[in-house]
């Protein structure tokens, strides 16, 4: 069960996108809400305890905030037919790992793939009002499927390009990403096999060229360090035993340290820990591979030690 604070919000206005999307305004009764960057998103509590998480595709300041839920599993449809305007939802966050700001000089080329464009619009929006260069390419089934298409390719002439199935256009990532230079970031949303794809072609492009946000956790195989483990804890003085099929969340929550916490299957980055020592195996969806190679954080609900023993800031 999360740990993390949540907050009640009211749906003030619901509005169909494309096919099986619809998009919620919120807003949070007698008080505000909290700011947010490009990139974040928020974890929709249900009432049986099951959360999802939502890019926020509004824009940063706005009173309300605005997310886009596209009806894919049982817990979307509950949403879609529950979330009636004046209905009261329960979230968590802001949270944002898939950070973005305008860096002059900077060639920014986004990826949406689906409901992807949720996390893509905000950064969208910030490099053309920074007037930067930028390009996004967005990549779906069909237009009726693709939510703001239209809106996109009217506020951004000649920085869009529209890969729709139905049409027979189909991303070539090594097409379009051309040749990599230093001064070229990616940053992709998007279904398991479009990040993939962008993670094959981008492998050997200068570091920190590739931001990814996922919707679902990577599919991992056995941890390399496959016995119990010892987690030191430095902040509470105590060490903790960590048994095969448990994880250091679970372990250092039934010695009752609490920490923050939501997905528990390392997609949200709520229970990121700065490492103090040791060797991690690092087997979230969240930290980028530079991240994972420079080994200062981990998301204890799936991240694992590589080791006998590793230390943490808890």
């Amino acid at each position: 069960m999360s740990t993390a604070p949540t907050i009640r919000v009211r749906v003030t206005a619901r509005t169909d996108a494309a096919d099986g999307i619809i998009l919620l305004d919120l807003e949070r009764p007698g008080g505000a809400l909290s700011n947010w960057s490009p990139g974040a998103h928020i974890d929709l509590v249900l009432p049986d305890g099951r959360e999802r998480q939502y890019s926020l595709c509004s824009r940063p300041g706005e009173p309300t905030w605005r997310i886009g839920v596209l009806r894919e599993h049982e817990a979307s449809a509950w949403i879609h037919e529950n979330a009636i305007e004046g209905a009261v939802l329960e979230v968590r966050g802001p949270n944002n790992h898939f950070m973005f700001a305008p860096t002059a000089g900077r060639r920014n080329i986004f990826v949406a793939g689906g409901i992807g464009v949720t996390a893509i619009l905000p950064m969208v929006r910030s490099a053309a009002a920074a007037g930067g260069e930028f390009t996004l390419l967005y990549v779906g089934r069909s237009r009726r499927t693709m939510a703001f298409v239209d809106e996109l390719e009217s506020a951004f002439p000649g920085h869009v390009e529209v890969f729709a199935a139905d049409e027979g256009r189909r991303l070539d990532v090594n097409e379009s990403l051309g040749a990599p230079t230093e001064r070229t970031v990616v940053y992709a949303c998007g279904p398991a096999r479009l990040l993939e794809a962008l993670e094959e072609r981008m492998s050997h492009w200068p570091r920190g060229s590739l931001h990814l946000e996922r919707f679902e956790a990577k599919v991992l195989g056995d941890p390399v360090w496959a016995e119990p483990f010892e987690v030191d804890l430095m902040l509470s003085g105590l060490s903790v035993e960590v048994a095969p099929g448990t994880s250091i969340l679970e372990a250092v929550e039934a010695e009752g340290i609490v920490v923050p916490s939501s997905c528990r299957v390392g997609t949200c980055g709520t229970c990121e820990v700065a490492v103090v020592d040791g060797d991690v195996e690092h087997r979230d969806s969240v930290l980028s591979p530079e991240e994972q190679e420079d080994n200062r954080t981990m998301m204890i609900c799936v991240s694992r030690a590589a080791c006998p023993r590793i230390m943490l800031e808890l």
